[in-house]
């Protein structure tokens, strides 16, 4: 059985301003060198699907810098490959979408000329590493109209209010709410399998009757054919939905068994860039961090995440941070619980903190 990716770059913007200004979700950076949608890509390409397309909506220009011709996935190839799918996509349309209903009726062309058995959707604000092949295959066991992934979680562990939960009976999906459930919950992924056919017909359904809405318009009217299934996913998994939620997802990849949970368990692959080694001055101490290469370190870095071209400057202290590529630091800063976006220049002698439940942010080319 064959399959093709559908991946979502900007459906999640809204929850993250500070980092979408001028950047997709799928496009933020995250652990140093890599970008939320390498996780999505990474599952696609490791799950054998060779033909991904990927929704733009706006901002997507670093987005298509990262990913190009997706070559450094292994998708840059006659058939099948990489697919950039511009907001507007069908000949009405003048405007972009707001649901992901408006978005994969934009995708309607890009779909009817396929030739998939199946298509596989996933949202690119998930930090996973998950294989689509045996989830295809219980689809196809079960004969399902759709299938859901979901992970368990512990209510308070889930940060955003209108989050998707599935109620299941016997592996049968019978309704999804909005994280109004106590206690432990079925945590939807955003990630469905359905036959590629269905999938056309469904959107064609629905927005030919105004429907706007894929979970309330779509998925709740399946509900009762008792063919929308679960599919649990037992591996690591945590969705990026605010700039806390950000830092604390990198801070967590300090501790080695998480980064071996993700990183091991398949590959990860991102955008190659031959950048020099990271050097390191003689009065240079990092402890606890993780430095991406082309940086030039020569205070302390303790707790940290460090991305490529970062300048650290002598008598630095920089502790609990993430900075971003190519950001510098002058001579004697000191540096807590900060974020910083790209090219933020950060002069001598500058003391600025955050604490470790409200980090400080400075925007993409802050001057301080």
């Amino acid at each position: 059985m064959s399959a093709l990716g559908l991946i979502f770059s900007n459906i999640h913007d809204n929850n993250i301003p500070e980092l979408t200004a001028k950047r997709t979700v799928a496009s933020i950076p995250f652990c140093g060198r890599y970008r939320l949608i390498d996780f999505a890509l990474s599952n696609m390409v490791n799950s054998g699907i060779a033909k991904v397309g990927v929704i733009t909506k706006s901002n997507f220009q670093s987005l298509m810098d990262h990913v190009g011709s997706g070559k450094d996935w292994d998708l840059a190839r006659h058939y099948g490959g990489l697919f950039i799918l511009p907001p507007f996509g069908v000949v009405e349309n003048n405007f972009l979408y707001t649901t992901r209903l408006e978005a994969l009726k934009n995708v309607t062309g890009f779909l009817n000329k396929s030739s998939e058995d199946f298509v596989v959707m996933s949202d690119s604000d998930m930090v996973c590493n998950m294989n689509f092949k045996p989830i295809i295959a219980y689809h196809v066991e079960k004969n399902a109209a759709m299938t859901f992934v979901y992970v368990e979680k512990e209510k308070y562990d889930v940060e955003r209010k209108h989050t998707p939960c599935l109620t299941i009976e016997n592996g049968v999906v019978e309704d999804v709410s909005y994280g109004s459930t106590e206690g432990k919950i079925n945590l939807f992924t955003n990630v469905v399998v359905i036959k590629r056919t269905l999938l056309i017909s469904m959107i064609n359904e629905a927005v030919s009757h105004g429907k706007k809405h894929f979970i309330d318009d779509v998925v709740k009217p399946e509900l009762s054919s008792g063919r929308v299934y679960a599919y649990k996913h037992e591996g690591y998994y945590e969705e990026i939905t605010s700039l806390q939620k950000y830092y604390d997802e990198n801070m967590k990849f300090l501790d080695k068994e998480v980064r071996d949970e993700v990183f091991r368990k398949a590959n990860v692959y991102t955008k190659v860039k031959d950048s020099t080694p990271t050097e390191y001055g003689e009065k240079a101490i990092v402890k606890n961090s993780l430095v991406a290469d082309g940086c030039r370190i020569e205070g302390e870095v303790y707790d940290s995440i460090i991305f490529r071209g970062v300048k650290i400057g002598r008598g630095t202290v920089v502790r609990n941070c993430i900075l971003m590529q190519n950001t510098i630091t002058g001579e004697s800063v000191n540096l807590n619980c900060i974020i910083a976006d790209k090219n933020v220049v950060i002069k001598d002698r500058r003391n600025l903190s955050g604490c470790e439940n409200h980090p400080f942010f400075l925007p993409k080319g802050t001057v301080v």
